[in-house]
């Protein structure tokens, strides 16, 4: 396991709350044997993830006996910041998304996507950077992307950190993922679909597939409503071609068939974040 050693220096491992990213921070761990105090894990919360998966977070810090950090963009007094937070405290309505939307005063979207980069890269460098906490001035980035979708590495960052991608290195597929979370005691409890895990990051994140939307409103309708009404609060959807009240009648009228039927719906996302 010696190219999940880490590199030399300070160390900044992404957890972003599902199976991939838990099981690279898993084998960082086995292979160093536990982390030194130059490695950090950190987990930036949007406030719109799944129960599941913040539940999944902690029970990997607890059964493997490591710190993560839990971090929420935030704004006071007008001035962008951060704030940490736990299980118990995570907002769990969207509120740090909310903050983000009324700062900027207009909406992401496929081609502008701020909501990544704020709420995760800019704020876990925010902290990292900050003398209070960490104080760090250059660091590495772990990056949970397996080697099936190497094409959404980065070969280099123009900030204070350069990426790591282990899983790509190691040739780690969804299917090495998959098969290691069927041999452990404990497991994200959020469904597959069609190789995807469809409620994992934000519920109805605007660049998931037709697919995974689709999945999202036939089991989670009633978290819908948070993402129609900031659109109708900023006046301007997330993107022009998607409505999810009218897909939600849609998928109504047609009932189940359309799920049977295999290629219905799109499968290709716009690249959903991985910090």
């Amino acid at each position: 396991m010696t190219d999940y050693l880490l590199p030399q220096g300070n160390v900044q491992i992404s957890f972003g709350g599902g199976r991939t990213f838990a099981f690279m921070l898993h084998q960082i761990l086995e292979a160093n044997n536990g982390l030194p105090d130059r490695a950090k894990v950190i987990f930036t919360n949007t406030g719109r993830e799944m129960d599941q998966t913040l539940d999944f977070v902690q029970e990997c810090s607890d059964r493997w006996n490591i710190d993560i950090i839990w971090l929420e963009y935030d704004v006071v007094d007008n001035k962008i910041c951060y704030k940490e937070v736990n299980h118990n405290s995570a907002s769990r309505n969207g509120e740090p998304f909310v903050k983000l939307l009324k700062k900027k005063k207009y909406m992401p979207s496929p081609m502008a996507r701020f909501c990544t980069t704020e709420l995760k890269m800019f704020t876990i460098k925010r902290y990292i950077t900050n003398p209070l906490d960490t104080g760090w001035r250059q660091w590495t980035q772990a990056v949970g992307i397996r080697a099936d979708e190497s094409h959404r590495t980065k070969k280099s960052s123009k900030d204070k950190w350069s990426y790591w991608y282990p899983l790509v290195n190691n040739f780690v597929t969804k299917s090495i993922v998959s098969d290691f979370w069927k041999s452990q005691a404990f497991d994200l409890m959020l469904p597959n679909y069609n190789g995807k895990t469809p409620s994992g990051n934000c519920d109805f994140c605007f660049l998931k597939s037709e697919d995974s939307t689709a999945y999202m409103i036939r089991n989670h309708a009633d978290r819908i409503d948070w993402w129609t009404n900031i659109e109708k609060e900023m006046g301007f959807p997330f993107r022009l071609d998607r409505d999810l009240v009218k897909f939600k009648k849609f998928l109504d009228d047609q009932q189940d068939w359309v799920f049977d039927q295999q290629g219905y719906f799109c499968q290709t996302d716009d690249g959903e974040c991985t910090g």
